[in-house]
């Protein structure tokens, strides 16, 4: 069974910038997130879904299992479930990218946060 608590139109403020959903089917989920200059995303997994990012402007660090590296506009990266990673933005003007998410469970719940610059690990 298939549990997906976004919907289109749905979006969030956060400390590092914001999020909002473009598009859900059963098992997928279209956000566009984007990053205030010099701030990252908690480090954190998810049991339920795969991320893949695409960058649209700005570069970002990404940091996925043991490895970190950088990309920008027009390059990806697949998050696989169970994975720890984060997203951060090195450049001086907002970073943009397209996260699509798929699995049986979609929802806020299913994030296991390990560190955050804003109090929620």
């Amino acid at each position: 069974m298939s549990s997906n608590m976004y919907k289109r139109g749905d979006s969030d403020e956060r400390p590092w910038g914001r999020w909002e959903v473009l598009d859900t089917g059963a098992e997928f989920v279209v956000k566009r997130i984007l990053v205030k200059p010099d701030n990252i995303l908690s480090l954190q997994l998810h049991h339920h879904r795969f991320e893949h990012w695409v960058i649209v402007s700005g570069t970002a660090r990404v940091t996925l299992g043991e490895e970190e590296f950088d990309i920008k506009a027009n390059e990806h990266v697949y998050i696989p479930v169970e994975t720890k990673h984060r997203i951060a933005n090195i450049s001086g003007s907002p970073m943009e990218f397209i996260e699509v998410q798929t699995g049986k469970i979609l929802d806020e719940n299913d994030i296991v946060r390990f560190e955050d610059n804003y109090g929620r690990a």
